[in-house]
């Protein structure tokens, strides 16, 4: 990419990240639920646009009350589902250190957790129950950090438990993002101690990015164990993405 190229791209990133404060500032406050989900979709769906990442799915729509997991690549992930159905996400407290892209995920409904810390657990459990049984989607990446492409890491069972308390199963999802020639586009890893602009700056000059974003079959609850809920998504999921576990 060119360099008065990439400062567009630069500027572009800049104004729809303003738009959103904005949109969060001044709408957001007297917007109904419904109105609240539709300008997050719309907004996630332009971030992807502004980034070149092209959404391909395998399906239509996305149950409420329902709990989705995935593998978790990059931070780009909230989005690609958000873009689709927004969730009521749980992501790890960093994250919320992003320039703005932190305090809008909070505001689309994501709740921060702390990596190591029981009493997060266990308001972060309470809050996605009483959301499930209030008709929400809720999401999260029980890998707890990001991965490179090509590798799925444990899964952290803890989570999972909510969705045995709500009596729902568990829809397992798979993301990959692929570039130009349908290789693993691994620009878009975000991974180590990579800062949130190294990142931003490896997707801009990477060139298109093609996301998949893969519904697998929903895994039943009813009478499950957390732990063998979590071994059975990540099984699911990296035989779907034929990666070795």
């Amino acid at each position: 990419m060119n360099k008065l190229r990439y400062y567009l791209q630069i500027c572009r990133v800049a104004v729809h990240l303003v738009r959103g404060l904005l949109i969060c500032f001044l709408l957001f406050p007297w917007l109904s639920k419904e109105a609240k989900q539709s300008r997050i979709q719309i907004w996630s769906q332009q971030l992807l646009a502004v980034f070149n990442v092209r959404v391909k799915m395998n399906l239509a729509s996305m149950p409420t009350g329902s709990v989705i997991i995935s593998n978790h690549i990059s931070w780009l992930d909230i989005f690609v589902i958000n873009s689709l159905a927004p969730c009521r996400f749980v992501a790890k407290s960093d994250i919320r250190s992003w320039p703005m892209l932190g305090w809008l995920a909070e505001q689309a409904g994501t709740i921060y957790i702390s990596r190591g810390s029981k009493s997060d657990v266990k308001r972060i459990y309470q809050y996605l129950i009483d959301q499930i049984e209030a008709g929400e989607r809720v999401a999260f990446f029980p890998e707890g950090t990001t991965a490179a492409q090509g590798v799925v890491l444990p899964f952290h069972a803890n989570l999972f438990e909510a969705a045995i308390h709500a009596k729902v199963p568990i829809q397992p999802f798979t993301l990959r993002y692929l570039n130009a020639a349908g290789e693993l586009h691994h620009a878009v890893d975000f991974t180590g101690d990579m800062t949130f602009a190294a990142s931003m700056d490896n997707i801009l000059n990477g060139g298109e990015v093609v996301v998949e974003l893969q519904s697998l079959e929903p895994i039943s609850s009813i009478g499950a164990h957390r732990r063998e809920l979590a071994s059975a998504a990540r099984l699911a999921v990296a035989e779907a993405l034929q990666v070795d576990i």
